[in-house]
Order: C-alpha cells, then structure tokens, then sequence
C-alpha cells in the first residue's frame, strides 16, 4: 500500500511528484540544522566551560611536566657519577644498586620524551585556544600515548 508523504516543514513547499506528495530533503536538513543551532546555543555555556578548563588542564600538565623533567634531568646527571661508582663498592647492597638503575631509566625515559610531550601539549594547548577541532582531534592518539608512556614509567 502505497503511502503519501507530507511536508513537515512548511506549509506548500512539499515537492509533487506521480507517486504523490513527499518532504524535501532540503527542508529536512533545513529543520536538523535548525535543532543543532538550537542545541549548541543552550549548551554554550557548558561547551566554554568544557574549553577553558581543557585549557587549565594543558596548562597544569605543562607546568607538572616542566618541573618532571628538571628533577629528572638533576637525577639522572646524579646518577651518571654515582652508578659507576657505587657498582665497585662492595658495601652497597644490591637491592639499593636496583633501586638506583631502576630510577635512572626512569628518569631517562622522562628525559627521551621530553620533546614528543612538550609538543603534544602545546599543539593541543594551541588547538584549545584558537578553537581547531581538528588540530585537537589529531592529537588525541598522541595524548594516548603520552598518558600510556607516564603510566608505564610509574612504579608498580
């Protein structure tokens, strides 16, 4: 059984064709861009909110990883003069000689992603700020890796 369309839109503006009335995509699509406008313009509020402490959040991460990384290179310069040393001492245990090898390839791999993370940050950061979803949207893997990077470098 055949059915007949109707225009849900306005009134005389449904197309005519010989299988009857039907609705015009270009109105369907004139309607859905209506409710997405309607929509975003609610939610407005929310969305800056959502942008501005995505904003502090790059920032305090940028700030945490710039402390990380002095501290790790401090150590790690230490620890290039002790190991060597300390592995000719018989006097030092050898849990304590794990536990030293252990934090400086910690603090070397924070020092090998120095760069690769700073970038990350600030491209997202800079994305955030000039509101390019796409320059975002191309960092979200890079951020995923970071966030596994850090989460592997952390004791167990």
């Amino acid at each position: 059984m055949p059915t007949t369309l109707k225009s849900t839109t306005k009134a005389g503006v449904a197309g005519k064709s010989s299988a009857g009335t039907y609705v015009r995509f270009s109105d369907k699509l004139t309607g859905s861009i209506n409710d997405i406008s309607r929509i975003i313009e609610q939610h407005k509020g929310m969305i800056d909110s959502i942008q501005e402490i995505a904003l502090e959040l790059t920032s305090s991460i940028g700030s945490l990883h710039t402390l990380t990384v002095k501290y790790a290179r401090i150590a790690n310069q230490i620890l290039d003069v002790l190991l060597p040393i300390l592995k000719n001492l018989p006097v030092v245990p050898r849990n304590v000689m794990q536990l030293l090898t252990n934090l400086e390839a910690v603090t070397q791999r924070i020092n090998d992603n120095e760069k690769s993370t700073l970038k990350t940050i600030t491209d997202v950061q800079a994305g955030l700020r000039t509101g390019d979803v796409s320059r975002i949207k191309g960092h979200a893997g890079q951020l995923q890796s970071v966030t596994r990077t850090l989460t592997a470098i952390l004791p167990k």
